[in-house]
């Protein structure tokens, strides 16, 4: 139920507005529709900013969110576009005037910081991992985490995934003494992401699920599943992801169709429900340059897929190794192929117990309830108007 407007003291309360930002359309509904959902349950009015893509009108058909399309292109880093961007998110923020913001991904994070914290709109960032600016040192990525530190500096409090994250943003000097949480990853749905048997047919089945993106370790994929094959081994490597990413990084579809022809991933595209899929697979991978609490993994291991991910911040947190999963090197194919072939070799008891307690882990420490939470207090902390409205529904 969504509640209308308040009438105190005979005059009319709106719904207070929260925006959600993201650098896709994609990302807030498949990792923020919880929140949406709790945001509309308590009174606020939602409305989305992000790129149009297949997703958007989604945010507001399934969610009952409000879409506003915003010109972005997550791969840019030219003045005019990066400067048109700014300058449409400058005027939604002086149209809606927001009571608040949660922004999610880099770009988003510091452009829309910026935007709110000159315009005085209260918000949040989310550290989602510390993407491309961090993984490469430019003098262009240098000035970027410059511009990130002084806007986190002006946030209400600032949401990590993992401890390294956090202290990384500590020893470079981009937190001050803005209030943080640590949160376990965008959390995971126990309920829709249940616990299945293994498959016990052959061949023993991989999958990666990510955005198609070099930073992802897609090419170290690809090249392990190769190398397996070359060995002679019974293997099934699927990818499934979207391909068109808006990145620096992204992997082009002629590269994936050379894959394919060679018979070394079965790509299955995007897809909206990634549990059949999952259902189908022994053993999940990501062998990610850094992660802030990977999803894909998270919900795997809540359906008791144990994971072989690379020794990374945020990857080897979404894992216990050598219980709940494993680890090779990052950038490294002959690591990754190397823990595979370990893992295709394994005996049945021996998954079968890695994925049962994936599971449990996932129900002890991961539940997206805790995430949603954190939301929903941050707002009742940052004003009035939300602890009226929390104590009123």
């Amino acid at each position: 139920m969504v509640f209308e407007a308040l009438n105190l003291q005979g005059g009319t309360i709106l719904n207070p507005v929260v925006f959600l930002t993201s650098n896709t359309s994609w990302y807030l509904y498949n990792f923020r529709a919880s929140t949406i959902q709790a945001l509309r349950e308590q009174g606020n009015r939602v409305v989305c900013l992000s790129p149009s893509d297949d997703f958007s009108q989604r945010l507001v058909d399934d969610l009952g969110a409000e879409h506003i399309a915003l010109p972005l292109d997550g791969k840019s880093t030219g003045a005019v576009q990066e400067l048109r961007s700014l300058r449409f998110i400058w005027s939604v923020m002086r149209e809606y005037r927001p009571d608040f913001v949660f922004n999610f991904t880099v770009k988003m994070n510091i452009y829309c910081g910026l935007v709110c914290a000159f315009q005085k709109v209260p918000f949040a960032n989310n550290i989602s991992g510390l993407g491309t600016a961090f993984i490469h040192d430019s003098w262009l990525f240098r000035r970027v985490r410059q511009v990130y530190g002084l806007v986190n500096r002006r946030s209400q409090k600032l949401f990590f995934q993992n401890e390294e994250d956090l202290g990384v943003f500590q020893s470079k000097g981009l937190l001050s003494d803005t209030p943080y949480t640590l949160l376990p990853g965008s959390g995971v749905d126990l309920a829709r992401f249940r616990l299945s048997p293994l498959p016990e047919d052959l061949p023993f089945t991989f999958i990666m699920i990510a955005r198609l993106l070099g930073d992802k370790g897609v090419r170290e994929y690809a090249e392990a599943s190769r190398k397996l094959k070359a060995d002679g081994l019974n293997v099934r490597c699927l990818l499934v992801g979207p391909l068109g990413v808006s990145n620096r990084t992204a992997i082009s579809e002629d590269e994936v169709r050379q894959w394919q022809s060679e018979g070394i991933v079965d790509y299955s595209g995007a897809t909206d429900d990634v549990r059949l899929l999952i259902e189908q697979a022994h053993v999940l991978v990501l062998p990610s340059y850094r992660e802030g609490m990977p999803r894909t993994v998270l919900e795997a291991a809540a359906m008791g897929r144990p994971a072989i991910v690379t020794d990374v911040p945020g990857c080897r947190h979404a894992i216990e190794p050598g219980v709940t999963g494993w680890l090779c090197e990052v950038r490294n194919a002959d690591s990754l192929a190397a823990q595979m072939r370990a893992v295709a070799q394994s005996d049945e008891e021996t998954l079968k117990r890695a994925g049962i307690s994936a599971r449990r882990r996932m129900e002890a420490q991961f539940s997206e309830t805790l995430v949603v939470k954190a939301y929903l207090d941050c707002l009742a902390a940052s004003s009035p108007l939300f602890l009226a409205r929390k104590s009123s529904v």
